[in-house]
């Protein structure tokens, strides 16, 4: 058969959304009927998109349809498209037809890469996604959230735990704490249908003490709508000290609807310039914090992104990761922990897979300035072929990294993500990124993202800060390379929402919605990374009340023992600390890494941490570790350890926790 008759014979039957299956969790999962009739179809089914031969079927015209273009598969990667008519989505303008012309080439792309290379995964077996059980989301939703306590007797007490929970609870907003309510509610219900064990009313866990009342009246005055005329300019701050479902619940009883619209052909820069609001105790990035804070961060991320959908109506279905049979070594198709436990062994502390790492730094040596980065493809079986190479020689070091052509690596990297068992973005919160269009407001959209970057597994959400970091950089070369920010949103976009665990076929409007939904949340996770990974002060303070609350039973314990030593005989008396050091205007700084042990610094309205750097690391002459590996952190008090920014002002924390060390020590 000739290549035009083959062009003929080719066409594309559905797009099979994950993300508007996680949507619908009564859809049974599987392969449209008239594919699995033909076994020849069957085996070209890709993530998202069934091709078929359609043997019957006259020459095409070459006009535009609305649900795609027709496209030839050929070894050199060239493609013959009919462009298609693109209805535009109204709540994304700011992307074209012209650049979601790029999504459907890209997704043409990825059916023939797989089509042609037949990649091992395309025949995998799946496993069918069940609807939840009634009660079974919020079942998993309050154990992901640490409260299987409050509904579950039958788990072994734990006074630890108790006291962590009554901690947890005692801090929550009132739309953080309706949100708990509404689904312990809702499986209090389920559960007394099933004739199961008689539950403690919702009621007598949420009786708010009178104390709380006054903090949410606080909050509310503090979201009151501006009495001048620079609403729109106040919309860009990112107010972090009060929750987000707080604001969020302010804005829908209190003011008119006020989003930013971009113009159909608004250019990239034009989105709305969010800036966080200056918090003078520095601003938590993530990674900043131990595990343990971390661990309080992520519950907190989770009841907050809930309230914040609740405020909206929006109802997530939250859906369990498929089971399927993945490789134990290896490069692609390994799921991202594998692939960091094995790249621990050979260099500790890695974080972002090295493959990875290292197809993103070829692809910088070679320049960013190739026009089309990103966006050209490759031809599959050439691709395929390097695939298998990488497997076989990348560990050995014996890869031939100089052969390699820049346009082929940028299609290893996009096969890498895509790849993957499960998701990036995971199977659980893949419904939650694809529902954060939804919401009213720009402002909201970065709100729930950045909850939902924080509740990302930590190996997911350090390799996709490394992907939109890179493609940052790619987007600055942009007056060379042709690819802006919208340009790399769409054609990354496919790579990232489609995976191989689940199919469904949706309509064609839910596809053209899908497409400009998903290449929107790419948009905005690269524009505006400074912001999504970051810890909100709000979460933050919650964090220090949690350990605050559980200190001071334990400090009961203390105080008892304590008294007892002060009443026995022969008592060391307590080392007098130098006069300068037991007033409040002085803190004590620690260095045991480097060869000055300690410093005591006065402290002064304006003094930051990274003077306190400065002048710590000037008197010691023998310093080791290089200055820019070397970060001032807050240890202890009401926190467990956090690396401090720069620009923290020491006056202003010391003042939040007395009761911390300051140590000066190598970044982790």
């Amino acid at each position: 058969m000739s290549r035009q008759q083959e062009a003929q014979g080719v066409v594309l039957t559905g797009y099979h959304s994950n993300a508007e299956l996680l949507s619908q969790p009564g859809l049974a999962v599987g392969c449209p009927t008239g594919l699995e009739q033909d076994p020849q179809a069957a085996s070209r089914r890709t993530g998202h998109y069934s091709v078929q031969q359609n043997r019957n079927a006259p020459p095409p015209p070459a006009v535009e349809n609305q649900r795609g273009r027709v496209s030839v598969c050929s070894d050199s990667g060239s493609a013959s498209p009919a462009p298609p008519s693109c209805q535009r989505c109204n709540s994304q303008d700011s992307l074209d037809e012209l650049e979601m012309d790029d999504y459907w080439k890209e997704v043409e792309n990825i059916t023939c890469s797989v089509d042609k290379a037949g990649h091992e995964g395309a025949n995998e077996e799946e496993e069918q996604l069940k609807p939840p059980d009634e009660g079974e989301q919020e079942e998993a939703w309050l154990t992901e959230a640490g409260l299987a306590r409050l509904f579950d007797g039958s788990i072994a007490a734990d006074q630890e735990q108790e006291e962590d929970n009554a901690a947890f609870l005692s801090t929550l907003t009132r739309a953080q704490a309706a949100a708990v309510e509404r689904r312990l509610t809702t499986l209090q219900q389920t559960l007394r249908r099933r004739n199961r064990q008689q539950l403690p009313d919702v009621r007598d866990i949420f009786r708010p003490p009178e104390k709380n009342k006054e903090p949410h009246e606080v909050q509310e005055r503090s979201e009151s709508p501006p009495s001048d005329a620079s609403s729109a300019e106040a919309e860009t701050v990112m107010n972090v000290d009060v929750a987000f479902s707080e604001q969020a619940l302010t804005y829908r009883e209190e003011r008119p609807l006020l989003a930013f619209q971009t113009g159909p052909n608004s250019p990239d820069d034009k989105l709305p310039n969010f800036k966080l609001l200056k918090d003078k105790t520095g601003q938590t990035r993530v990674g900043h914090l131990s595990s343990p804070d971390m661990k309080k961060v992520r519950r907190l991320a989770l009841v907050e992104m809930t309230a914040l959908f609740d405020t909206a109506a929006i109802d997530l279905k939250q859906q369990k990761a498929v089971k399927l049979k993945t490789k134990e070594s290896g490069l692609f198709g390994v799921p991202l922990v594998t692939l960091l436990d094995q790249d621990q062994r050979r260099a500790p502390g890695t974080k972002v897979p090295i493959i990875l790492q290292r197809l993103i730094s070829h692809i910088e040596e070679e320049g960013l300035d190739t026009e089309g980065l990103l966006r050209i493809s490759g031809a599959a079986t050439r691709v395929k072929a390097l695939c298998q190479e990488l497997e076989s020689r990348f560990y050995d070091g014996t890869f031939p990294w100089q052969q390699l052509k820049q346009h082929d690596a940028a299609n290893l990297l996009k096969l890498f993500i895509r790849e993957l068992p499960h998701p990036l973005l995971t199977v659980e919160y893949l419904n939650a990124f694809v529902s954060v269009n939804k919401l009213p407001t720009k402002k909201q959209q970065l709100q729930a993202l950045n909850l939902l970057v924080l509740l990302l597994p930590e190996a997911n959400r350090d390799s996709l800060k490394a992907l939109t970091e890179f493609f940052h950089r790619v987007i600055e070369h942009q007056a060379k390379n042709k690819m802006t920010l919208n340009n790399v949103s769409v054609v990354m976009a496919p790579n990232i929402f489609m995976f191989k665990g689940c199919r469904s076929k949706v309509t064609e409007q839910q596809e053209l919605s899908m497409a400009t939904g998903t290449a929107n949340i790419v948009r905005l996770l690269i524009r505006y990374q400074n912001l999504l990974w970051t810890v909100p002060k709000f979460i933050l303070t919650q964090v220090r009340q949690q350990n605050t609350e559980s200190q001071r039973k334990q400090n009961k314990e203390r105080a008892m023992r304590k008294l007892l030593k002060k009443i026995t005989a022969d008592k060391l008396p307590d080392r007098p600390l130098p006069e300068q050091e037991t007033s409040q205007g002085f803190i004590r700084v620690h260095a045991p890494q480097l060869s000055k042990v300690s410093m005591a610094l006065q402290l002064t309205e304006d003094l930051q941490a990274s003077e306190v750097l400065t002048r710590f690391l000037s008197q010691d002459s023998s310093m080791a570790a290089k200055r820019e590996d070397l970060r001032l952190y807050e240890i202890g008090g009401n926190i467990k350890e956090r690396c401090l920014d720069g620009e923290t002002f020491m006056k202003d924390l010391f003042q939040l926790n007395p009761a911390a060390e300051w140590v000066i020590k190598t970044a982790q």
